[in-house]
């Protein structure tokens, strides 16, 4: 993917929808844990040391999958590379269970269908199509609709 490395430290640097010290490991140091500030911003997961300011790393939350581990464990992987694991503990199983559900509702495929799922809801209520007050053409609501098989 690519990127723009200021634009990237600029999300980095704005509020963010969760954060949290919790301990984590990257795939290529093995299974190391250490404490890191996490922060969820949009669909991206700023990792960073406690006593610096800038990102360390980030993972872009689209084609990957977050699993429960463990009681307060969970990982992520991505589809394309389902050997490259992140691992994080929090201190609670409650936690742990917080974090995943804000994961997995970051990207940008889950507030697609949200959309989908809502349109639908709203045009059987009224019988209108919500997006056509906003003039959304044709188009771009064909591609709203359920992929095609």
């Amino acid at each position: 993917m690519r990127y723009n490395e200021r634009e990237l430290l600029s999300l980095a640097r704005q509020p963010a929808e969760k954060a949290a010290e919790i301990r984590m490991s990257v795939p290529k140091k093995g299974n190391v844990l250490k404490k890191r500030l996490v922060k969820l911003v949009v669909n991206f997961l700023f990792y960073f040391r406690t006593d610096e300011a800038e990102p360390i790393g980030a993972l872009l939350l689209e084609h990957c999958k977050i699993t429960k581990e463990e009681e307060n464990v969970f990982s992520i992987s991505f589809i394309e590379e389902p050997e490259r694991k992140y691992c994080f503990e929090c201190a609670t199983e409650e936690q742990c269970q917080e974090w995943v559900e804000a994961l997995r509702r970051a990207s940008y495929e889950f507030l697609r269908r949200s959309l989908i799922f809502y349109r639908n809801e709203i045009q059987k209520m009224t019988g209108k199509d919500p997006l056509e007050q906003y003039g959304i053409s044709e188009e771009a609501r064909f591609q709203l609709g359920p992929p095609r098989q």
